[in-house]
């Protein structure tokens, strides 16, 4: 987190925004235009004698479709997707 993103791709890449789900709205920059992307959020875990962490995943996928001069690639929620 912390690193500012700007539309000059300073931290390269490409914006795309998420759509629909857990992460809606959300801003990101992708590289490579991947076809699908993976959110996951923490859960709580009760006290646990080893190192374990649990997350629970949602997947977007890339809309197919060319995002217009000056849009961002957008990516819509899988809700079928385990």
């Amino acid at each position: 987190m912390g690193e500012r993103m700007s539309d000059e791709g300073s931290t390269g890449g490409e914006p795309a925004v998420l759509v629909g789900g857990p992460a809606d709205g959300m801003r990101i920059r992708v590289v490579g235009r991947p076809a699908v992307l993976q959110v996951t959020f923490p859960c709580e875990v009760e006290a646990v004698a080893r190192a374990v962490r649990v997350e629970a995943l949602y997947v977007y996928r890339r809309d197919a479709r060319q995002p217009l001069e000056g849009e961002e690639q957008a990516y819509g929620f899988d809700g079928a997707s385990p």
